[in-house]
């Protein structure tokens, strides 16, 4: 589950290089911290769900938001004062939506695989990516990730707890605001000051609903020591990744990239978890990244469009 909004797939290029630019030869570079920070999630995600029968879903999710708020506190150790009510509200509404992602999307892959469990959260941002664009071709892109579910479910989601599938996309309506309130976020804090913030908010609110779960199973050694596995794997290390790639990708190959979340996702839990997919639900994963990415294409070809100067006669 990616948790860097600000550059999802509703983000259009801010750094995009001109037509006719030739590759730099450090190229590779990002694109593979970008990949290499989707593996550490997914990774993360597949060695949470290992977790859950220690500690449960609430947890797991309060050691996991724990320990990255101590370690983004740390690195940023942003201020406290000089900020208005109006940018506490936004953080604020940044952390519990950080919050409610978390939770729910680790109650979903509690019930329900990791490989569906990821590309039905990604509806969220691919609805968002479509709504924003409001261009007819993305009609296409919607029956694609409509078909792509489908079939994921079997025709009806009887192969899937049809409460996984709700927490699931409960999951992705939650991303969707999480893109949202990010950028929002963003434009009101320094660098990750925000998101440091964010993150003690969230944990600060789950903590009681984990110790109230899992009681003293929080306390175990090695549960303390998966959990903050998890908080490294699946937020500190695929954050710095992503901004390192960046300063020198285009937001849109970023986002791209970022489609490939529930293929990653699907690897993840087949190699440590033995989650196989049948081909019906390959298929569907398939169909589901293939909307993501024309959505974001087509935005960022909406944007070109806007931005681009006519040529001369």
């Amino acid at each position: 589950m990616t948790t860097v909004p600000s550059t999802s797939s509703t983000a259009t290029p801010t750094s995009a290089p001109p037509v006719g630019t030739p590759r730099r030869l450090g190229s590779l570079g990002p694109v593979g911290l970008v990949l290499a920070g989707g593996v550490s999630v997914q990774f993360g995600g597949a060695l949470a769900v290992t977790l859950i029968p220690r500690a449960g879903a609430s947890g797991v999710v309060a050691l996991r938001l724990l320990a990255a708020a101590i370690v983004l506190l740390a690195v940023c150790r942003p201020r406290l004062r000089g900020h208005s009510r109006a940018d506490w509200g936004t953080v604020f509404a940044f952390g519990i939506t950080m919050g409610a992602m978390n939770g729910l999307f680790y109650e979903a892959v509690a019930r329900i695989p990791l490989g569906p469990a990821v590309t039905l959260e990604v509806l969220g941002p691919l609805t968002l990516s479509v709504l924003a664009s409001r261009r007819a071709i993305n009609a296409l892109w919607a029956g694609l990730a409509l078909l792509g579910v489908f079939l994921l479910g079997g025709g009806g989601f009887g192969d899937l707890d049809p409460t996984g599938v709700g927490f699931a996309l409960g999951a992705g309506a939650m991303w969707a605001l999480y893109i949202l309130f990010s950028a929002r976020t963003g434009r009101r804090f320094p660098q990750a000051d925000g998101l440091a913030l964010a993150m003690a908010i969230a944990a600060l609110l789950f903590l009681p609903i984990g110790i109230a779960s899992a009681g003293a199973r929080l306390l175990n050694p090695t549960t303390l020591a998966l959990g903050s596995a998890v908080a490294l794997l699946s937020s500190v290390l695929p954050y710095t990744l992503e901004l390192l790639a960046l300063r020198r990708l285009p937001a849109s190959t970023f986002a791209i990239l970022m489609s490939l979340e529930p293929a990653l996702a699907a690897t993840s839990g087949f190699l440590i978890l033995g989650q196989s997919l049948s081909w019906p639900e390959a298929a569907a994963i398939a169909l589901v990244i293939a909307a993501s990415i024309g959505a974001v294409r087509t935005q960022v070809g909406r944007g070109k469009a806007r931005v681009e100067p006519a040529p001369e006669a």
